[in-house]
C-alpha cells in the first residue's frame, strides 16, 4: 500500500520558507488533478530560480513577484508542459527577463474529450528558451539544479535535483497525494518505470512534488509506487491467463473497487500497462480499434 502524504499547511499566495534554500507559493487552482493547487518553488537568495510557475493566473504571478521582490530571477524551470505547470512561464519571463528552461514536447497531443478527463490539459504554446531534454545544470549563488529527464507521465517530463540539499523537485513524476497519470500516446509506462528506478537510485533525502506536501521517506515511498504499478500489471496478466480479452471487458473485472464513472480513466491507464507488456513480448493483440489481447 502506498503511504500517501496529504497534510499541507499553507495560505494561497503566501510565500513559505520550507527549507534553507527553498520557498514555496501555492496557486489557488485546487482540483482533481492539482490537489490543493500548484506549488511554485523559489530556489536560492538574491539570484533565484523559479520552478513550475503554474497556471496563467494574475494573482499567482503577483504573489511570485512579491516573494522575489528585490531579488533577480535568473532561471524559470519547467517540469513539463501541462496547463497547471507551464503557462505562467511566459508572463514571468516578461516581468523578470529570466530565460525559460525545460524540454519541448514533440507534436501536439489530443486533448481529453471523454466524460472522465485524465489531466488538466496541455500548454501547447510551451517552448523553452534553453533545452534540457538531454539533462544539464542550472546554477546560481549557493545553488545547483541538475535536470534529470524522467519521461513517462509525459514524454518531456524533467525532475530537478537540488544538489546542496540532496532534494528533488519531482513535478508530477512522483506525488505524495496520488499516483501519477500515464496516458498514451505521450505517456508511456515503460519509460515511467525506468524513470522511477532512476530517481530511486539517486537516493534523495526529500522529494518536493509540484502538488502537495514533501515526501520525506523517499525510498519506501518509491518502492510502494513501483509495487502498485506491478500489481496492476500482474492483474492484467492473471486475467489474460484465463483467456483472451478486450480492455472494455477487463476494466469491470479488475476495477471492481473503483466507481464505474472512473472506468474510462482506468481503461486509459490499463492501455499504458498493456503497451508496456506488448513491448516486452508478454502479450499480443489482434489489430483493430477494439483489440483482443492474449498471452504469448
Amino acid at each position: 500500500m502506498i503511504p500517501y502524504v496529504r497534510d499541507l499547511t499553507f495560505e494561497y499566495g503566501a510565500c513559505d520558507q520550507v527549507s534553507p534554500l527553498i520557498r514555496r507559493v501555492v496557486a489557488n487552482n485546487p482540483g482533481p488533478f492539482t490537489f490543493l493547487g500548484t506549488g511554485t518553488y523559489i530556489v536560492g537568495r538574491g539570484e533565484v530560480a523559479v520552478i513550475d510557475p503554474g497556471p496563467d493566473l494574475p494573482d499567482h504571478l503577483d504573489a511570485i513577484l512579491k516573494a522575489v521582490g528585490g531579488e533577480r530571477v535568473t532561471a524559470i524551470l519547467i517540469t513539463h508542459h501541462h496547463s497547471d505547470h507551464s503557462p505562467l512561464a511566459g508572463p514571468l519571463k516578461a516581468a523578470t527577463g529570466a530565460p525559460i528552461y525545460g524540454c519541448a514536447v514533440a507534436g501536439h497531443e489530443v486533448e481529453d474529450t471523454g466524460e472522465v478527463k485524465m489531466e488538466a490539459g496541455h500548454d501547447h504554446d510551451f517552448a523553452p528558451d534553453i533545452s534540457l531534454c538531454g539533462g544539464g545544470e542550472v546554477t546560481g549563488p549557493g545553488w545547483t539544479l541538475q535536470a534529470i529527464p524522467t519521461p513517462g507521465h509525459t514524454s518531456n517530463h524533467i525532475c530537478y535535483a537540488l544538489k546542496e540539499e540532496n532534494a528533488l523537485f519531482s513535478g508530477d513524476h512522483i506525488m505524495g497525494w496520488s499516483t501519477t497519470v500515464i496516458t498514451p500516446p505521450d505517456g508511456d509506462m515503460s519509460d515511467y518505470l525506468a524513470s522511477l528506478a532512476r530517481i530511486r537510485a539517486g537516493d534523495f533525502t526529500t522529494l518536493w512534488p509540484t502538488h502537495g506536501p514533501p515526501i520525506r521517506e523517499v525510498t519506501p515511498f518509491i518502492d510502494a509506487y513501483a509495487e502498485h504499478r506491478q500489481q496492476r500489471i500482474d492483474q492484467i496478466l492473471g486475467a489474460l491467463a484465463a483467456g483472451p480479452a478486450r480492455i472494455k471487458d477487463l476494466v469491470p473485472r479488475l476495477y471492481t473497487d473503483v466507481d464505474a464513472r472512473l472506468w474510462p480513466a482506468a481503461a486509459r491507464s490499463m492501455l499504458a500497462a498493456i503497451l508496456h507488456l506488448e513491448r516486452q513480448g508478454r502479450i499480443a493483440a489482434e489489430a483493430g480499434p477494439d483489440s483482443l489481447y492474449r498471452l504469448t
